[in-house]
């Protein structure tokens, strides 16, 4: 049985990946940081598998308190869990929250992806052990070709971007200098109904669902020209495992080759709840009015544009689709907003109804 570690495990990816591997047949480790307040909603569905001995009575999923920027609990855990797979997917991950705090980003992002190479290499588990990094689209950032491939030249537009660049190159440093299997997926935009809250796609599919069922009144959002290549969540993940098990370490774009605009998105996800939308006025002035009331549902606020705008990001996947047999278009685009509409429409429901439970 291989074991694989997961860090970020309680992330949209992570909590994907874990059912992935486990249906692999995997025995799955997880790092979680301790925190006051519950944060394990995206797993206790595998917890409740385990208790209810869907795998055979045989304990397959561990979590285990933990830190990438620690690097001496990070080399306790990867000695004692030995695993043959490494998913480093922990981050500060919000694009927009990492200007404000770029210190802790850097932190994260780039140094606890060291500490993780680190210990593989220190522990003399450079042949057993396969590392899969978590990069990112917004390397690209000022955007120098399009779509953007492996060999575009990187342009990070943010602390996050340029913290995940130092990422990019430790583990491509590595790799080269001590012949660890190590690997960046470089993944554009993916969602899904797992997406934090703050997320601005998920931000737009929750005030969907609140507005079409009278619980909000409008939704704010930044730059509405800002494309980007969105795939879903689940299918990515697959990506993740299918490069940790491809012959030689390779760096891999993971994006679905198709770009749209956060207005389209808005559109498609108002359309999935019921309201159909008509744009009104231009920059800042841009409304989105409810065509079947009148009334204004989506506004432009100043306070959700970067300091430093990634205009559009468009992802070329030929090499993973040649090498690794991957399907970037198995979940399409029109299907991603709906899945996520719709779960949020069940969501604001369930809340509805909790609330008429204590009245």
């Amino acid at each position: 049985m291989k074991k694989a570690l997961i860090t970020g495990v309680t992330g949209q990816d992570g909590s994907y990946l874990a059912e992935f591997l486990m249906e692999k047949g995997y025995e799955v480790h997880g790092v979680i940081r301790r925190s006051s307040s519950y944060n394990q909603e995206r797993l206790e569905h595998i917890h409740l598998s385990e208790l209810l001995g869907s795998n055979g009575n045989i304990k397959r999923f561990f979590l285990h308190y933990g830190d990438i920027t620690d690097a001496l609990n990070i080399m306790n855990l990867i000695s004692t869990i030995q695993p043959d797979e490494i998913y480093n997917l922990a981050a500060q991950s919000h694009v927009h929250v990492s200007f404000e705090m770029p210190g802790y980003t850097l932190d994260v992002d780039a140094k606890g992806t060291l500490n993780i190479l680190e210990a593989v290499r220190i522990l003399g588990l450079a042949e057993k052990t396969r590392v899969y990094q978590a990069s990112t689209s917004e390397l690209f950032g000022k955007v120098q070709e399009v779509p953007q491939k492996e060999t575009t030249p990187f342009y990070p537009r943010s602390p996050y971007g340029i913290a995940k660049m130092y990422g990019y190159w430790i583990t491509k440093n590595y790799r080269e200098s001590y012949q660890l299997f190590a690997v960046n997926g470089i993944l554009f935009n993916h969602e899904s109904e797992r997406r934090a809250e703050n997320f601005v796609t998920r931000k737009i599919t929750l005030a969907a669902a609140r507005i079409a069922k009278q619980k909000q009144q409008t939704l704010q959002l930044g730059n509405l020209d800002a494309y980007r290549d969105w795939g879903y969540a689940k299918d990515y993940v697959e990506c993740m495992w299918l490069m940790l098990q491809h012959d030689k370490p390779e760096d891999f774009v993971i994006a679905t080759g198709e770009m749209h605009s956060v207005r389209e998105f808005a559109e498609i996800a108002f359309q999935h709840a019921g309201i159909e939308l008509q744009w009104t006025g231009v920059g800042i002035q841009e409304k989105g009015i409810n065509r079947s009331t009148g009334e204004v549902v989506v506004e432009v606020s100043p306070r959700y544009f970067r300091p430093a705008e990634v205009d559009q990001l468009l992802g070329d996947p030929t090499k993973a689709k040649k090498l690794l047999n991957w399907n970037p278009t198995k979940t399409t685009f029109e299907e991603l907003v709906k899945r996520m509409v719709h779960f949020d429409l069940e969501k604001v429901a369930k809340e509805e109804n909790t609330v008429k439970m204590f009245e």
